[in-house]
């Protein structure tokens, strides 16, 4: 039976595959550290005191890249380069998705509402990272290779997504609310695209290393179509929508320590 269960565990299995599964989510989560970082630095005056949270943050994106590159060094395995249609963070950039890179690269004061933009994009993306790791928490957390990594990452993304929900909210009761809506509707219907071209993208190449027939590529594909349609035909809205986390102050203190891996 083919299942996401059943392909994880052949890309887990082969070293090859996680190789180049490792490299895509390090390259991913470094990047978020290091935007985050920016946007820390350039906070404006007026929002100092998220300043530590935004930085919490990305020390954690920067901690989930330094535990992917551990679990490939655990086998043995060095990084891969990343293809550049698998490169999610740099397509959603690319796209218009969040702060551009060149304006993080500036030393210029961000304003209130690259503020609004930067949590409207994280909200977008962290929920979509969040029930990534809930899938493989859900199918892995007890494996003895990666379960601790699952669990600790996991944990993590549920963290930032309901420090989203929580700054949003609070911009929204200070005058924001349509902004932040038009700007989530729009990193979503966007993210739900790039997603899509991305999932299609990493799975020809996981098709190719693992020697996947074309019958098999064919009911992936197949299914990551379906998931877009069903995500374009209303599936977006649970992206934007915005509720009182049951989490509070998510990302109040340090960032945790990355579990060793021996």
């Amino acid at each position: 039976m083919l299942s996401a269960k059943s392909v994880f565990q052949q890309i887990l299995a082969n070293d090859e595959s996680f190789a180049l599964f490792c490299s895509i989510a390090a390259s991913g989560e470094s990047q978020g550290g290091w935007e985050n970082a920016r946007i820390a630095a350039l906070v404006p005056e007026s929002e100092r005191e998220l300043a530590p949270k935004i930085t919490r943050h990305g020390a954690d994106e920067d901690k989930h890249g330094r535990i992917f590159n551990a679990l490939m060094k655990k086998r043995g395995l060095d990084p891969v380069p990343v293809p550049p249609e698998t490169d999610y963070t740099m397509l959603l950039e690319k796209n218009g998705i969040g702060l551009a890179h060149e304006q993080l690269g500036r030393d210029e004061r961000l304003t209130v509402q690259d503020i609004v933009t930067y949590l409207s994009h994280s909200r977008v993306t962290e929920q979509r990272a969040s029930e990534q790791m809930e899938l493989l928490r859900k199918h892995f957390a007890d494996d003895p290779d990666i379960g601790r990594a699952v669990k600790q990452i996991s944990n993590d993304e549920d963290n930032h997504l309901a420090y989203c929900h929580e700054e949003l909210l609070r911009f929204a009761y200070a005058g924001h609310g349509r902004a932040i809506q038009r700007t989530l509707r729009e990193c979503a219907l966007a993210e739900i695209r790039i997603y899509r071209d991305v999932s299609l993208a990493v799975m020809a190449h996981m098709g190719r290393i693992l020697g996947w027939s074309r019958a098999k590529s064919a009911v992936l594909a197949a299914g990551i179509h379906a998931m877009y349609a069903y995500e374009r035909l209303g599936g977006w809205r649970r992206m934007v929508s915005l509720k009182t986390p049951e989490r509070r102050d998510a990302l109040g203190g340090p960032a945790s320590a990355a579990p060793e891996f021996a």
